[in-house]
């Protein structure tokens, strides 16, 4: 063994330590091993950080800014519940929200499509009768399953992809993965629906730490020619019940009605007085294609007291009014608790001038003792009132200070926009097509799409870098060097020589099955990405040594690092599900365990056909 490649070793062996200790994060541990690489001499200083250039790291960061674009549109939420049956027991609902889960997660981050149908899986478990965890962890594991059906469905593809091209072979394209991901992906799936949701242990939830604003009340008007125009309320109702949504009262040419007949025919330009939880309000809009009563009026002029107000003094310049739009591309949902010393209590939000003054819109109200049907602007806010406001942060921050209002914790709250979410799914998919077909590269295809969304703003330019998680692309940036000195120091090498002469016995079969096993065992422990750099190196190498396809063993790797189902720090949506489903850190071993052996049963007979040796 050189120096070189001792050296090498000794960074690896820390690194892996590191991450394992979880002490520190991922990004830092990645990028100290990255420098100490540069320090010993194994990686060129002008080399160092040529990572945050490579393909798969511009690849990931874009497909996060377009998945961060399917789930604020609401496109795949309209998806979600299209596809899910409304009335069905225990095991076809789960078979269901994983196989969505898996479809999902092959074409956007699976981090995303967990967060996503994470809420339905929620009332999948309380309709059921099951313990939450029941659904969540068949759910995570589904998206983990789909992740590996296709190139951009998960970082370690892309990584598996880079070594590929590195080679001299070329990267591999969008599908390549999708015969054996397909295969493993499908009998994961109908393992989990039929058996493997028994096995998760039950367990109780803890009450929500997060203040519970109950429900919201916000007024929403039928559009012309849209889904609501034309049918009876009580159709509607029918519709707004599989969200949990419900009309209590309604506005038409001014006159308001607290029990609207049934049979009444909706119209354009009615509004709508809709009950809905903080979380089904963009589901109930959504559902029927109504517009928010304050977002309809965010373009008209502002409220006919705002030049009274120009003419008061005021903190605010009268020249700065409506400098700032509250549905503009800066705009955010907040909710503020009044309490029970502000000022807003006993007024509106018209005397209170929110558009005029502050350029906010206030979209609903939750309400914990009785309900109003009072017009939203002229209702008169109370003690313990819960505001969702919609404006800049710097706005909503200053509106708080002024009446003495609490900001609650940040909720995925969505108002969905039909006409965006057709056009974020239609970019998506031809950039799908694009890398598919070879017209362009992935990095190339998926940077162009996230240009679109920037353009037409189907993403808002202050969320584009903050749908990026830039510890994620720090790592990716970082490990490719790293995992190149692995190779160049001849440590890959020799880590390949020692595992086919004194494991495998130079038996390529062997080879196969031990690096999927080894890969998948690494990737329990520490994360996918960094893993799969190791491995593609020894892969490589393997396969060099051994006269076989290199396609077949980086293919195991690829597999590997995306079938991480033991432990809650092996995957992010592992970690994700611990809480909600109030697991422990051995729970998840019991599902697993028969997955990670199914996977290895599955996948190496299939990789041996479809990538023969």
């Amino acid at each position: 063994m050189s120096q070189d490649q001792g050296l090498i070793f000794a960074i690896l062996v820390a690194t892996m330590g590191l991450f394992l200790w979880g002490r520190w994060r991922h990004d830092i541990v990645a990028l100290g091993a990255l420098l100490a690489c540069v320090i010993a001499g194994l990686v060129p200083e002008q080399q160092a950080f040529a990572g945050f250039g490579h393909p798969a790291v511009i690849t990931v960061a874009c497909v996060l800014v377009l998945s961060h674009g399917l789930q604020l549109t609401g496109a795949v939420d309209a998806l979600a519940h299209r596809l899910l049956p409304a009335n069905a027991g225990p095991m076809l609902s789960i078979a269901a929200l994983t196989g969505l889960g898996a479809l999902l997660s092959a074409f956007m981050n699976n981090v995303g499509a967990l967060a996503l149908l994470m809420p339905i899986a929620l009332q999948i478990a309380a309709k059921q009768g099951l313990p939450p965890g029941r659904v969540l962890m068949p759910l995570a594991f589904g998206t983990i399953l789909g992740g590996m059906t296709t190139l951009i469905g998960t970082p370690p593809n892309l990584i598996v992809s880079s070594f590929r091209a590195q080679s001299g072979a070329g990267p591999f394209a969008m599908f390549d993965f999708s015969p054996v991901g397909i295969a493993v992906a499908l009998s994961g799936v109908v393992f989990i629906a039929l058996l493997g949701w028994r096995l998760v242990p039950k367990r109780e939830v803890a009450s929500a730490a997060s203040f519970d604003t109950g429900t919201y009340l916000t007024e929403a008007r039928v559009k012309d020619g849209g889904q609501a125009a034309g049918k009876s309320l009580r159709e509607v109702e029918q519709l707004l019940d599989a969200v949990d949504a419900q009309v209590v009262g309604m506005v038409r040419n001014k006159l308001r009605l607290s029990a609207p007949n049934p049979r009444r025919i909706l119209q354009a330009d009615d509004v709508l007085v809709i009950e809905a939880e903080p979380e089904a309000l963009g589901k109930a809009l959504g559902k029927l294609g109504l517009t928010l009563e304050a977002e309809r009026k965010r373009t008209a002029t502002a409220d006919s007291d705002s030049a009274a107000d120009a003419r008061k003094t005021s903190k605010h310049k009268p020249e700065e009014a409506h400098k700032k739009n509250p549905g503009s591309d800066d705009s955010v949902l907040q909710e503020l608790l009044v309490r029970p010393d502000s000022q807003l209590i006993g007024r509106s939000a018209s005397s209170t001038r929110l558009r005029s003054r502050y350029s906010l819109n206030l979209l609903a109200i939750s309400r914990q003792s009785h309900r109003s049907i009072k017009r939203l602007r002229s209702t008169l806010i109370e003690r313990g009132d819960v505001l969702l406001m919609q404006g800049a942060s710097d706005d909503i921050a200053e509106f708080a200070s002024d009446y003495t209002c609490v900001p609650l914790a940040d909720r995925a709250i969505s108002i969905p926009d039909p006409r965006q979410a057709s056009l974020a799914l239609g970019v998506m998919l031809l950039a799908i097509a694009v890398a598919a077909f070879g017209l362009l590269s992935a990095a190339v295809a998926f940077a162009a799409g996230v240009l679109v969304f920037m353009v037409l703003r189907v993403v808002p330019l202050r969320a584009v870098y903050e749908a990026i998680d830039w510890p994620v692309i720090v790592l990716l940036g970082a490990l490719i060097p790293v995992a190149g000195a692995l190779s160049s120091s001849g440590a890959a090498d020799l880590l390949a020589r020692l595992l086919m002469e004194h494991v495998a016995q130079g038996n390529p079969v062997v080879v196969l099955g031990l690096l999927l096993v080894v890969t998948m065992t690494l990737s329990d422990f520490m994360n996918n990405a960094a893993t799969a750099a190791v491995m593609c190196q020894i892969a490589l190498s393997a396969a060099s040594q051994l006269g076989v396809n290199p396609d077949s063993l980086l293919m195991a790797v690829a597999i590997g690092a995306s079938c991480s189902f033991l432990t809650p720090i092996g995957h992010q949506n592992n970690t994700l599900i611990l809480s909600p489903g109030g697991f422990r850190f051995g729970d998840y071993w019991r599902l697993g365990l028969p997955m990670e052996i199914l996977v290895v049963l599955v996948g190496v007979p299939l990789l041996l056909v479809v990538w023969p040796l």
